[in-house]
C-alpha cells in the first residue's frame, strides 16, 4: 500500500501508526529524504518519533550524489523485498509520484 501527498501533509504520522498496527515496514518514496543531512525542508521524520517502526530509503546518498529513478528504483525494491522476506507488510510513503510510481509499477 502507498500514501502518497504533498510534503508536510501527515502522511509520515498516518504510515507510522498504520505500520505500528499491521507490523509493517515503512519504504520512503520521497526525492529529497533520501540525502543525508536533507532534514529541513524535507518533513524527514526524526528516528525519535519513528516509535520503532524500520524505515527505508531515509538518508541513503550524500546530497552531492546526483540519484536517478533507476538508481532509486533498484535500491527502493530491494528494501521491499527484504521486507517481505521477512513476512512482513509494506507501506510505501512518499511526496514524489515517481518515485512511487517506480516502486510499483514495471519501468
Amino acid at each position: 500500500m502507498a500514501i502518497v501527498g504533498p510534503t508536510a501533509v501527515g502522511k509520515s504520522d498516518l504510515a507510522i501508526e498504520l505500520a505500528e498496527r499491521i507490523g509493517a515496514e515503512i519504504v520512503s518514496a520521497d526525492s529529497m529524504q533520501v540525502y543525508v543531512g536533507m532534514d529541513i525542508g524535507t518533513a524527514k521524520v526524526p528516528e525519535t518519533e519513528r516509535r520503532g517502526v524500520p524505515h527505508h530509503m531515509l538518508d541513503v546518498w550524500a546530497p552531492d550524489h546526483e540519484v536517478s529513478v533507476v538508481e532509486f528504483r533498484d535500491r527502493a525494491r530491494a528494501s521491499v523485498a527484504a521486507i517481505e522476506s521477512r513476512g512482513r507488510d509494506v507501506v510505501i510513503v512518499g511526496g514524489s509520484w515517481l518515485y512511487v510510481q517506480a516502486i510499483l509499477d514495471e519501468m
